[in-house]
């Protein structure tokens, strides 16, 4: 109450107000440990990288202070987040931009040792500013949103943050307007980062429309961040390609000769034509349902048989047409792109269809065995879903270890079928939607949302995103199994020691415990000390090789 009183008596005193004993509330343990990694990135950076230091150090404080004016604050938010869960905004805005220059400092050991091209590296460079430009884009929606918000004692913050954005837009203007990335103009930069800028911010606030309480602002962030910056790659490999059909734009030099895997090229295109699909599945049934009356039982019934019908045709037309003619436009595939994945995988039937078969076995004993417990047992989800990642470090490790090749294309073949699965459920397609939807249902807690189920796709991708990320040059051996490690062993340690012996938590509000963080961490390093000397002594650890892969034996084959 006399808080209360003094702000409204003493705007001006009680808007700076601070106490000491505010710095543990503003640094909690999620923010110190992303802040220790940033500074650990800057600290690693060549004098080359100095302007992309600058503006991620930018970003960081801004996002920083606006999470904590978004924590802080005790009024409704203008959008409608997971509830119980905190903005997340700092590590929602930092994650793309210090991967990207993490990848950007390994470049440049690589080309200091003459083992890739400088053209891998100004490709790289421009997806850094344009994902800079996608998260300072949306720090500027969210910290004029937070304005319009009742004033709180931490309204600071968001002022803090707009200044810190606005100098962090000037440093990436100045550093695209003054460095050569793929040989394209100036203006033409900045205008491939302003709509990286403007894509990102209208897919977010679409994001939050659409699928309110289904996720946290950060973890909105970064979702939309990556699919903007996947679908920029895919439109400026579109343009190359057109551009060397015709010879008649200077958009694109012949610099942008950066290399294409057929399984890189078969992924893109298999999710970005499934993120897309959705869409034209709408206006299709729209017009489906506008044509059928369907007011009476039977009329109903056929209209949902139609809708099946209709559903699996256009799906169709979309992954056996349209998406492979994208493929083969793009990239030289001697054949169809699905006949090119037959051929690949039948060229080691006997490894590669071993482990489909071993894959099967794991994923049939596993899933109906949890769904039993988990409709008759009082385990706590939370916890039963942990064996799901502990499932995970069986079915990944092998592979990553013999057929990396292979699990890349099989980590793209299962999200494809996750969001075809996640669509079939939303849409409720007969006669598979609703019994899919129940059986996703025993697996929820109180992450997930009716409307959206994404704990599967974290799951996936957090392996699949570190071993697609270390293809090309890699001069880190344990980088491939970051995701494997951190979510199949440490996470899950550090949730199940936290549940049983956890007592001292990082935040008042919050479930971390420190014993479940040092158990995460004290098991990843042990998996690690592990897994180094039977690399080491099975020959998967290698030095330096003309390849460019300084690990794995199997990349240089």
């Amino acid at each position: 109450m006399h808080c209360m009183r003094d702000l409204i008596l003493f705007p001006r005193k009680t808007r700076f107000w601070w106490r000491p004993s505010m710095t543990t509330s503003f640094l909690n343990g999620e923010r110190a440990v992303v802040l220790f990694f940033i500074c650990r990135i800057l600290y690693s950076l060549p004098f080359s990288l100095l302007f992309h230091g600058l503006a991620l150090s930018l970003l960081s404080l801004s996002s920083f202070f606006l999470e904590i004016s978004f924590d802080s604050s005790n009024s409704p938010s203008l959008f409608r987040t997971r509830p119980g869960a905190s903005s997340g905004i700092l590590l929602g805005a930092v994650t793309l931009p210090s991967l990207l220059l993490s990848k950007l400092v390994q470049l440049s050991r690589g080309f200091s040792l003459a083992q890739l091209q400088l053209e891998e590296i100004q490709y790289l460079t421009l997806q850094y500013w344009a994902t800079s430009a996608s998260a300072c884009s949306v720090i500027f929606l969210l910290a004029f949103a937070r304005r319009r918000a009742p004033l709180s004692p931490f309204h600071w913050g968001v002022r803090f943050s707009l200044c810190s954005i606005f100098f962090q837009a000037l440093v990436s203007v100045a550093a695209l307007s003054t460095t050569s990335q793929i040989g394209l103009h100036p203006a033409l930069k900045l205008m491939w980062a302003f709509c990286h800028g403007l894509a990102s911010v209208k897919l977010i606030q679409l994001f939050l429309r659409t699928f309110p309480s289904c996720a946290s602002i950060g973890e909105t962030f970064l979702v939309t961040s990556g699919i903007v910056l996947y679908f920029g790659d895919m439109l400026l490999l579109t343009i190359k390609k057109l551009h060397e059909l015709l010879m008649s734009s200077e958009l694109v030099t012949a610099e942008y000769e950066i290399s294409r895997s057929e399984i890189s090229i078969i992924i893109q295109g298999l999710v970005l034509g499934l993120l897309l699909y959705p869409i034209a599945l709408k206006y299709i049934l729209q017009i489906w349902e506008w044509s059928i009356n369907t007011t009476s039982a039977e009329a109903r019934r056929y209209y949902e048989i139609g809708k099946s019908l209709m559903f699996v045709a256009s799906l169709g037309i979309v992954l056996i047409m349209i998406v492979p003619s994208w493929m083969q436009f793009v990239h030289e595939f001697q054949m169809h792109p699905f006949f090119w994945v037959l051929s690949f995988v039948l060229s080691e039937p006997s490894k590669r269809l071993t482990l489909c078969i071993y894959w099967v076995c794991i994923i049939c004993v596993s899933v109906f065995r949890f769904y039993n417990i988990s409709k008759n047992s009082k385990i706590e989800r939370i916890l039963l879903r942990k064996y799901y990642h502990l499932m995970a470090v069986s079915m990944f490790l092998p592979a990553l270890i013999f057929q990396p090749k292979f699990l890349d294309l099989a980590f793209g073949a299962a999200l494809a079928i996750f969001l075809m699965l996640e669509i079939i459920r939303v849409w409720r397609i007969w006669p598979l939607g609703q019994p899919i939807n129940q059986f996703m249902n025993a697996f929820t807690d109180h992450r997930d949302s009716d409307l959206l189920i994404v704990s599967h796709f974290s799951l996936l991708l957090g392996c699949a995103l570190p071993i697609w990320m270390s293809t090309g040059y890699n001069d880190r051996p344990l980088a491939p199994f970051a995701g494997i490690l951190s979510l199949g062993i440490g996470d899950t340690m550090a949730s199940m020691v936290g549940h049983k012996y956890g007592v001292l938590r990082w935040s008042k509000t919050g479930k971390k415990t420190v014993e479940g963080t040092a158990a995460g961490i004290t098991s990843v390093l042990a998996a690690c000390s592990l897994l180094l000397p039977l690399f080491a002594s099975t020959g998967y650890i290698l030095t330096q090789e003309p390849c460019g892969q300084a690990f794995l034996l199997d990349s240089c084959i």
